[in-house]
């Protein structure tokens, strides 16, 4: 029997004092855009008439393989707000205005359906972990969401700010060695993100930001996260077992981000694919390592951050990984688009789904040997630095 759609009890029981997670819970705003009515509004919104940025943009649309997005930005910002579109405004101001709240309140309502599957009272709530590259204010949103949620006064409160892509799994080795450094501690991480310090008009000065508006979306996301699982009352359905934070050396203008009195602007390099293409069967090597696993890189399930396309394409290919190992991030990025810090729990999510899919499928020995294979996964996000962090998990 299942509680508040948590996962049904573990087959596996998880390894004593080690983190697992115990709940999830996401949130977006309201503005849902299809991918194909991005081009014509973005362009109506910054009333631009320059074809060839437009077509650039229309081609990027497409090859993101993206869907669906959802955005803080609306047309009722815009009009309270119309200095946004306009070219070289100085506007740092009016975007955290908007950004600063509405980042509190997706991180709030993913959190308290997080905390409604969990189960157990707010007051049992230690530490919070608060993960965005998309507010700047003292004191942060970590103080706000604890007042807002009624934690304790007494919580212990950490904030993970600009790291952009793999702030996700950095939030989740942080409350895994909280949770497993002090007992009893539940550990709610939240991790949330708008588009709006980046929004500007299209310039074929700035060419990623044709990329960002083709590929990046706005939404929150939450975990509670916890050693030692109170038996009938958690349920408890990835273990995190060893965890990795690695940066290459001389990297680290590939991924560059500049706060401006306009915003925040973004440069990426032609080379970022390549460069994790060439660095990252190593670094899951050693994550197996930790564990002593001496499995192929098949035998495992992947929860991958979806930067783009191309960088799961090129990992799919070094790794020689079978196409459906990637399909819960393809579907993420499809679903929800880059959204930054969150996407890593969107496609946990789908994961935990898949997951559980496979264990009640049952039936013939062939498809529970391959359960039994897939007990061990990886979790990979990368980012500026080049940052790359993993962690190696468990299915229960």
């Amino acid at each position: 029997m299942e509680r508040n759609g948590a996962s049904a009890p573990a087959r596996r029981p998880p390894m004593p004092g080690k983190a697992t997670v115990l709940a999830m819970g996401k949130a977006f705003p309201s503005q849902l855009i299809p991918q194909e009515c991005l081009v014509e509004g973005y362009f109506r919104d910054t009333k631009c008439q320059d074809m060839a940025i437009k077509e650039k943009l229309e081609r990027l649309c497409k090859t993101t393989t993206v869907k669906t997005r959802y955005t803080v930005m609306s047309k009722e910002v815009l009009e309270k707000y119309p200095e946004l579109a306009t070219e070289g405004s100085p506007t740092i101001r009016q975007r955290l205005e908007i950004a600063n709240p509405a980042v509190v309140e997706m991180a709030m309502e993913a959190s308290l359906a997080c905390i409604q599957e969990w189960g157990r009272p707010v007051g049992d709530i230690t530490h919070i972990v608060y993960v965005s590259s998309s507010e700047i204010r003292l004191p942060g949103g970590d103080l706000y969401l604890a007042s807002q949620l009624g934690l304790r006064s007494d919580v212990g409160r950490i904030m993970l700010y600009f790291l952009g892509c793999y702030g996700g799994v950095t939030g989740l080795r942080v409350a895994k060695d909280i949770a497993e450094n002090n007992p009893g501690s539940r550990v709610l991480l939240t991790t949330s993100e708008t588009t709006i310090l980046g929004y500007r008009p299209p310039n074929e000065a700035r060419p990623y930001d044709l990329v960002g508006a083709a590929l990046f979306g706005d939404g929150a996301a939450a975990v509670i996260i916890g050693a030692d699982p109170i038996p009938g009352k958690e349920r408890p359905f990835m273990e995190l077992n060893y965890a990795v934070q690695q940066f290459l050396p001389g990297t680290q203008n590939v991924i560059d981000g500049r706060l401006s009195e306009e915003g925040i602007n973004f440069k990426l390099g032609r080379d970022l694919p390549a460069k994790i293409e060439d660095n990252i069967e190593e670094f899951c090597r050693k994550l197996m390592e930790k564990a002593g696993l001496v499995l192929e890189f098949n035998d495992l399930f992947w929860a991958v951050h979806p930067g783009g396309p191309a960088i799961l394409n090129r990992l799919e290919s070094t790794l020689k990984l079978k196409r459906e190992k990637l399909e819960c991030s393809r579907r993420a990025l499809m679903d929800y688009g880059n959204v930054s810090s969150n996407t890593i729990f969107y496609v946990m999510e789908y994961m935990r789904e898949e997951l559980k899919r496979k264990k009640q499928g049952g039936g013939d020995e062939e498809e529970e040997e391959e359960e039994e294979e897939e007990e061990w996964g990886l979790a990979l996000a990368f980012g500026p630095g080049i940052t790359f962090e993993g962690i190696l998990i468990r299915s229960l």
